[in-house]
This record gives C-alpha cells, sequence and structure tokens, in this order.
C-alpha cells in the first residue's frame, strides 16, 4: 500500500503545461553475456515496449512519438527507436528517433519527449532506453578497412593484386570499444580511481557503500519494491524475471579483489564499480490533461530538469555536485525538501566523491564559485532500493529506472519531490525533480 503523501507546495508553473509520467517498466537487467546474449538490442527494447503496452494498456495508436536512448550501436539498428517501435506493433505513421548521451542517453530520450509535449507539438511520447553490451560491434583497423574499399572500388586483377600485395599481418588486428574519453583516452573507472583518491575515499569505504547496495536492492527484490520489472520470454529460452546481478558479498570476500584499473595501488574493484550489463526501459509521458482525461493517475510529474558539463578530465564524475544546487534553485526547493534521491552509481568511489564534494563549502567556494556547500543527501534517503552497483547499469536504459525508482519510492514512502541525478562520460550530467502531486487528480475524478 502506498503511504500517505506529505502536502508541501505544488511546483506547477503558471501557463505551462504539466507534463507526468504515467507509469514505466523495464525488462530485468542481466549481467552480459548470460540469457540475453543471443539477441540483438531492439529485441530488448521492443520487449520493454510491449512491457510498457501491457501494464498501461495505452492504445498504439495515441502514441505521438517515440525516442529511445542507446551508446554503443548496433550498425543494422543504428535507430533502434523506430525498429522497436515497428517490431512492437506501433504504427509506420508513428515518428521515433534515437539520442545517444553516454550513460544518460534515456535520460535525454525522457527529457526530449517533456520539450516536445512542453512545446505543445504532441500530448502523448513514449521515451527509453536500451543496450546490449553482450555483442559489441567490433571493427577491422582502419588500413584493412581502407584496403577492403579500396578493393571494391578497383577495376582490373592488376589493381586489386597491387592492392593485396600491401597486406601486412598486423592489418587483422581488431578495434575493440572501449569505456573511455575519447578527448584524454582514460578509461572512465581509471578517472574513479583517481577522484576516489582526491576525495580520500578508502577502500573499505567503497566496498562498504557496495555492499549496502547490493543489500538494499535484494531485499526490494524479495519484498517486491521493484514493481518496474516486467517478465521476458527470450526466444528459445526460459522467462527472464528477475535482475541477475544481485549479489551480496561479505567485506571480506569484496576485500580479497586486486584493483581494476590502477594497480597495485588503486581502490576501484570489480566488487564496488557497476558491471556490464544487457537490458531496456521505457516510460510513458503525458500532458496531464491528455492524461486525465484517458483516466490515467500519473506516478509522477516532472517539475525541472537541468544538464552541466565539466572537466573530462579530472571532474568527469562530478556533475551531481554541479547540478543539484542549480536545479533547486530553479524549483525552489532546498536538500531538506527532497523525499526520495536516486543517483545512478557508477562506483561506488564516484558516489562517495560526491557526497563529500556536496558537503564541503571549501569545493563550494572554490571551485564552485558558490558561497555556501548544497548539503550532502542524507543516507536515509539514498538510493533506498539498490543501484546500479547491483540492478545492473545498461548505458542506455539505466535513467529510465532511475525515475521510475524514484516515483516508486514516492509512492510507496508517502513522500512528495524526487530528485534524480546521474553523470556520464564527457563530464556531463543530468538532473531532474519529480513531484507527487493527486491534486488535480483527485479534483479531476470528483468533477468528472
Amino acid at each position: 500500500l502506498a503511504a500517505p503523501t506529505k502536502s508541501k507546495k505544488t511546483l506547477a508553473k503558471p501557463n505551462i503545461r504539466n507534463i507526468v509520467v504515467v507509469d514505466g517498466v523495464r525488462i530485468p537487467f542481466l549481467q552480459s553475456g548470460t540469457s540475453y546474449k543471443e539477441l540483438m538490442p531492439h529485441d530488448l527494447a521492443r520487449a520493454a515496449l510491449l512491457g510498457l503496452l501491457h501494464r498501461t494498456s495505452v492504445p498504439k495508436d495515441v502514441v505521438d512519438y517515440l525516442v529511445f536512448g542507446t551508446v554503443i550501436q548496433e550498425v543494422k539498428t543504428s535507430n533502434v527507436a523506430r525498429e522497436a517501435a515497428l517490431g512492437a506493433g506501433f504504427s509506420d505513421k508513428t515518428p521515433a528517433h534515437t539520442v545517444t548521451m553516454a550513460c544518460i542517453s534515456s535520460n535525454q530520450a525522457m527529457t526530449t519527449g517533456v520539450s516536445l509535449i512542453a512545446s505543445g507539438q504532441f500530448d502523448v511520447v513514449v521515451a527509453g532506453g536500451v543496450e546490449l553490451m553482450s555483442d559489441i560491434p567490433i571493427r577491422h583497423s582502419r588500413k584493412m578497412r581502407k584496403m577492403m574499399l579500396d578493393l571494391n572500388k578497383a577495376k582490373t586483377l592488376g589493381q586489386r593484386l597491387s592492392l593485396i600485395s600491401k597486406f601486412r599481418l598486423n592489418f587483422l588486428s581488431p578495434e575493440l570499444p572501449a569505456v573511455a574519453e575519447f578527448s584524454t583516452s582514460e578509461t572512465m573507472g581509471h578517472s574513479a580511481d583517481r577522484l576516489a583518491a582526491a576525495f580520500a575515499v578508502s577502500r573499505s569505504e567503497q566496498d562498504e557503500y557496495a555492499l549496502r547496495s547490493h543489500s538494499l536492492a535484494k531485499k526490494a527484490q524479495d519484498e517486491g519494491l521493484l514493481s518496474d520489472v516486467v517478465p521476458f520470454k527470450v526466444p528459445g529460452k526460459d522467462t527472464v524475471t528477475q535482475d541477475n546481478g544481485i549479489r551480496p558479498s561479505s567485506l571480506e570476500q569484496m576485500a580479497k579483489l586486486k584493483p581494476a584499473f590502477i594497480k597495485p595501488y588503486g581502490t576501484v574493484t570489480a566488487a564496488n564499480s557497476s558491471f556490464l550489463t544487457d537490458g531496456a526501459s521505457a516510460v510513458l509521458i503525458m500532458a496531464e490533461e491528455k492524461a486525465l482525461a484517458m483516466g490515467y493517475k500519473p506516478k509522477a510529474y516532472l517539475r525541472d530538469f537541468t544538464y552541466v558539463s565539466q572537466d573530462p578530465k579530472d571532474q568527469l564524475l562530478l556533475g551531481p555536485t554541479y547540478a543539484t544546487p542549480k536545479v533547486l534553485e530553479k524549483a525552489g526547493l532546498t536538500m531538506n525538501d527532497i523525499d526520495a534521491f536516486e543517483f545512478h552509481e557508477a562506483f561506488s568511489g564516484q558516489i562517495l566523491a560526491n557526497l563529500k564534494a556536496m558537503d564541503s563549502d571549501w569545493f563550494a567556494q572554490n571551485y564552485m564559485g558558490r558561497k555556501a556547500k548544497v548539503g550532502s543527501p542524507p543516507l536515509e534517503k539514498f538510493n533506498n532500493w539498490g543501484g546500479s552497483l547491483s540492478l545492473g547499469h545498461p548505458f542506455g536504459a539505466t535513467g529510465c529506472r532511475l525515475v521510475m525508482t524514484a516515483a516508486n519510492r514516492l509512492r510507496k514512502e508517502g513522500g512528495q519531490y524526487g530528485l534524480v541525478a546521474a553523470c556520464a562520460a564527457g563530464g556531463q550530467v543530468l538532473i531532474h525533480i519529480y513531484d507527487e502531486s493527486y491534486e488535480k487528480y483527485k479534483k479531476y475524478v470528483v468533477k468528472n
């Protein structure tokens, strides 16, 4: 049962459409190389869309537009939103496009949908995200690609033989995609290790936080709180019903692992990092008047959002620290007003470094140009049902999970305001504020 919502001021703005999240779902997030490994990304995205259609019973012809986020694109289905929509039975007259913004790709999909509705272009948008790390595109080397293209253009046998004579064995070395910054060539794990060191976050602190994430996720899973998860019948295999990366361990076992990135003295390990994950998610976003006219009780109202960017070398993962005070000021709220915090957990060290930075007047004054710190979120309100460390992190799909977890927590816990934050490659971050306000819904039901 949902706890009674505390009554606070509403964040509705005059002359601006109220935009609501009706509901959202995700297929189970699985460790890469497991049950989804034979599928393609659009298969996962289609499953999320079908789950959303089943959950909400929204008629397909009511949906005006679809937007999906993804990071490592399958070249055959580069506009995966369109392929998934067609596969899920949406009309070929319903447009769809795909966005990419690293780990906040589905957040970008959602805010794109919000903007389309706020501007009056559409009333109903489905936003989502997908990632399939089990089958990533691995390219031939640049030299090999050039030779193959030139061979295709060669008109005579002599030209072909001339090109083939230039072939060398090292041409066959493949190019593997890396979770690394293009501008700095540094992997994200390496950045997280340096960030943890800069903020004096110890290995034991990181392991303790990771254990907290896994323990809370296991508790939420066992208690049926992860209601956004919908079962997925994998073709040729069994039906998948729950996330498979939730594995509470012990601090003793975690302490045995070696550093994953900076060796031998680093503090970031496989146990305190998010793992490579396959998954997809989708949410139904509507103009409030449309949702109410169709009889829906919105899960949450999107009130404010902002994006910020920092130096991709030294502040790659510090986005939440910079964005939180900005979005709170836009909404006229303080940290104390927020009832549910949902932050993306790329690494334990990244989360703990942000919490320390947010609680530092010195950092606020010297790096952010602010007079005082914004304050650290209280842990009793923070990622209470686990996070990316335990639930998994399909790059393109995590944003929708964060939003639905925040909305479902507000309902369950009786809170009103939820704050969602996620850092991303390139030193970028997205942050939303959600308001679970039912006052207009109640009035509409009484009136009609």
